[in-house]
């Protein structure tokens, strides 16, 4: 058996469409801006990135291509589009550093047994809240309204660490958030 890689944190922050993950950890990486040891790897996905959302973009060929040469530390596929994580937090969190990142609900058994030190921050908001910000978004690559809105399952299967219900002012949730990244 390989050992878990650490001795770093990775913060994984998860949650249904909507529920503001990237607004909040776009806030803690701005509170986070002096600190070297708290890293924001950017995404690679097959969407174009947006105001909402900063990712590299590759096409599904590409994609393929950094997955048969080891490109990430982990991939999935969700909403229709490709997703990954760069291969570098892995010497980011052997060099002892905290990596944050929003990942799918789907991975996170896989990276809590692949890495020493994992906390899982499940950000939520109730449906209809959920709803008005996907609207507001209207990304037409990421499917109809309904479809994205069943798709907010209850996370208490994932047993996150924290829990944070997204409907009050952003920075208070930033606040929580960065509590968790600090440990």
């Amino acid at each position: 058996m390989i050992a878990p890689i650490g001795p770093g944190r990775l913060v994984l922050v998860v949650g249904p469409s909507g529920a503001g993950k990237d607004t909040l950890i776009e806030l803690v990486r701005d509170a986070c801006r002096d600190n070297e040891r708290v890293l924001f790897p950017r995404r690679i996905v097959t969407r174009p990135s947006s105001a909402a959302e900063d990712n590299e973009t590759l096409s599904e060929t590409e994609f393929a291509a950094a997955i048969a040469e080891g490109a990430f530390a982990v991939h999935w596929r969700a909403h229709g589009h490709c997703y990954g994580l760069p291969i570098a937090i892995n010497d980011a969190i052997v060099a002892g550093a905290c990596v944050v990142a929003n990942v799918s609900r789907s991975v996170v058994a896989a990276l809590r047994a692949a890495y020493a030190d994992v906390v899982v921050v499940s950000v939520t908001a109730p449906v209809e809240v959920l709803a008005q910000r996907l609207a507001a978004r209207s990304r037409d690559t990421d499917g109809p309204l309904d479809e994205r809105l069943k798709r907010a399952v209850d996370d208490t299967a994932l047993k996150p660490d924290v829990t944070i219900v997204n409907v009050g002012p952003a920075a208070d949730h930033a606040r929580e958030l960065l509590r968790a990244i600090e440990g």
